[in-house]
């Protein structure tokens, strides 16, 4: 079942898409770069709290604490080694390294000079891995085994991005201004972009061999030959700063304006909004972005602590209510899909556990059922994909909060177990009895949102309780609102 997610189907000019994403759990707080590992899964780097992610593309999310605290690792890569290497800027502390994980989790760490700053990584076309180091000038360069090179660049230069060119030469971003190559013998060249005063932060090889980059606060994208020749395109009022080619022939870009965009090798310029979070109290911000392995587009939310995907569509799913509760009885509708072929709903990512399932008719339509599950707050998507076709569709789905009360009824001084779902991940949820107001327990949701079992708050019945049906609420801080109702007999 979980190779389904890797059928691609061709991607049209008028393609569809739908985004969806993962909360992350700690220690994963602030994603930065994101990366395809050697095991088919996504890697990424927890800038707040100094940790390696993993995450399938079923959704599944692991955490590895780095041994350094305060490291704040930036970029990543998968090395030549079958390992993931990543830059750690060293932050406050300045302790920078380079850092390099197994599949399995295993971390090691190769400290560099002082201020270094290291921020983004590649692997190079020699079987090194080369990096930048934005506050000391330079570019670096690493061995699988550790041995360290450096490489000066002009007074003020900043690298940020670096990716391998098409032209075996490493291609960086320099953060005020100039797009910078430097061969693997050390021979170096500058080139500086036409529209002045701007920051660049990323860069990306795209599908008709140029490199392509972001400039952050003119609100464009650039793009420069290998043999040096710029142009650039306007993205009015944005802020682009991530970009990747994508699946379809186009470049991806993320921007901090809570979108993301999409641009054409002849510039033509699309943007997606990215649906509201109730993660942390803050705007998504997306950072950075990659084609996954299954073919969409993954992306981190450096504001939310979230990874996003972007799925391409090729067949139409939709789900009634549009809104509910946990265990609220939805209905999915298909159709689009191949005659008479068996189409699973995914609970999280395709390849996670399924929610439903069914056959479509001959027409490719179907109708499935089943009970709404733990989700975060806000807006979501449902996958659905053909077993036999791959063909894959996203329903959109809100999740409004929930509160159970365990038992609803019984006399002034008893106790009570109060149960939540829906709200924002990790929010602080504070539950009331309505009247008189009285503050029953405050707790923090988990990651999905929900307050359950050892976490749930167990309160005593206040003694001016009426008889009768008593409204009871939880509310948190991200705006999450659940009723319920207490009978006091």
């Amino acid at each position: 079942m979980l190779s389904l997610a890797f059928l691609s189907p061709t991607i049209s000019p008028a393609q569809q898409i739908a985004i969806g994403g993962y909360a992350l759990p700690f220690p994963l707080l602030g994603p930065q770069d994101i990366a395809v590992g050697p095991d088919g899964a996504l890697w990424f780097t927890g800038w707040d709290d100094s940790a390696i992610g993993r995450i399938t593309t079923a959704g599944a999310i692991t955490a590895y604490s780095l041994p350094t605290a305060f490291s704040y690792p930036m970029g990543i890569t998968a090395g030549p080694d079958g390992a993931l290497w990543f830059a750690e800027t060293g932050g406050v502390i300045d302790v920078p390294k380079i850092g390099r994980i197994t599949t399995a989790g295993a971390i090691t760490e190769f400290p560099l000079p002082s201020g270094s700053d290291a921020f983004d990584i590649t692997t190079g076309p020699d079987g090194a891995l080369w990096f930048t180091e934005q506050i000391s000038n330079k570019i670096g360069r690493i061995t699988t085994a550790g041995a360290l090179t450096e490489y000066p660049l002009l007074p003020d230069a900043h690298p940020t991005g670096i990716v391998t060119g098409p032209d075996g030469a490493l291609w960086f971003a320099q953060e005020f201004g100039s797009i910078g190559r430097l061969t693997t013998e050390g021979s170096l060249t500058e080139y500086p972009v036409p529209t002045p005063n701007i920051e660049i932060y990323s860069i990306a090889v795209g599908p008709d061999q140029a490199l392509w980059f972001t400039e952050y606060t003119a609100g464009k994208i650039g793009r420069i030959t290998t043999a040096g020749t710029i142009t650039e395109y306007p993205v009015p009022n944005e802020r682009p700063y991530g970009i990747a080619a994508g699946p379809d022939g186009a470049l991806w870009f993320t921007d901090v304006t809570t979108k993301i965009g999409k641009i054409t090798t002849a510039g033509a310029v699309t943007l997606y909004h990215v649906p509201a979070r109730f993660t942390l109290n803050e705007p998504s911000a997306p950072d950075q972005i990659t084609t996954g392995p299954d073919g969409e587009l993954w992306f981190t939310e450096n504001g939310t602590s979230r990874i996003g995907e972007v799925v391409f569509t090729t067949a139409t799913l939709s789900v009634t209510p549009a809104s509910g509760y946990f265990q609220s009885s939805l209905t999915f509708t298909g159709s689009g899909f191949a005659a008479n072929e068996s189409v699973h709903i995914y609970t999280s990512g395709v390849g996670s556990a399924v929610l439903a399932s069914a056959t479509a008719d001959s027409s490719g339509s179907f109708t499935a059922a089943a009970p709404a599950p733990q989700s975060v707050l806000g807006p979501r998507i449902f996958l659905g994909v053909g077993e036999s076709s791959g063909l894959l569709a996203a329903a959109s789905f809100s999740m409004t909060p929930r509160l159970i009360l365990s038992p609803d009824a019984g006399p002034v001084g008893g106790r009570v177990t109060a149960t939540g779902y829906g709200f924002g991940s990790r929010d602080m949820v504070n539950v009331f009895w309505d009247s008189p107001r009285t503050l029953l327990g405050t707790v923090q949701a988990g990651v999905n949102g929900t307050f359950e079992g050892s976490a749930a708050v167990t309160f005593t019945l206040p003694a001016g309780a009426a008889y009768g049906k008593n409204a009871v609420f939880a509310k948190g801080e991200f705006g999450g609102f659940g009723p319920g109702s207490f009978w006091v007999q």
